[in-house]
């Protein structure tokens, strides 16, 4: 299981760094090319959201089917730490879910603003030009 954490970690991070690029002041000309990008690179990376859903099925089954230790001795102290590490990972790998989900969602809008922004810009540039 551990591949699907990685995978959902390297699209997250491509999530974040494309939304870095995007909202950068001063990358004009990178910027047109990165909406393309972006805009076609976000119909593919729309899968995150059933894999995330489905790791998060993954965490709740573990959570489920966890071993108790309701008695103070019924546990070995190995036992107990490994139950919490696995609580550790599980939290660790929820909040790795809501990064990536929210990401997508944040990246989804601002592209959908900066293609408005240009598409305004260019009606601005065209009037300017009807003007003189």
């Amino acid at each position: 299981m551990a591949l699907e954490w990685v995978v959902l970690g390297y699209a997250a991070g491509a999530e974040a760094i494309m939304l870095l690029l995007l909202t950068l002041p001063g990358l004009d000309g990178l910027r047109r090319g990165m909406i393309s990008v972006v805009r076609s690179a976000l119909k593919p990376m729309m899968s995150v959201v059933p894999f995330c859903l489905f790791l998060l099925m993954d965490i709740y089954w573990k959570y489920e089917t966890r071993p108790t230790c309701d008695d103070e001795h019924a546990c070995t102290p190995s036992e107990h730490l490994r139950h919490q590490k696995s609580i550790m990972k599980s939290q660790r790998n929820a909040l790795l879910i809501a990064a990536a989900l929210l990401l997508y969602w944040i990246l989804f809008s601002v592209t959908q603003l900066v293609v408005r922004l240009e598409q305004m810009q260019q009606r601005v540039d065209k009037l300017r030009k009807r003007d003189d």
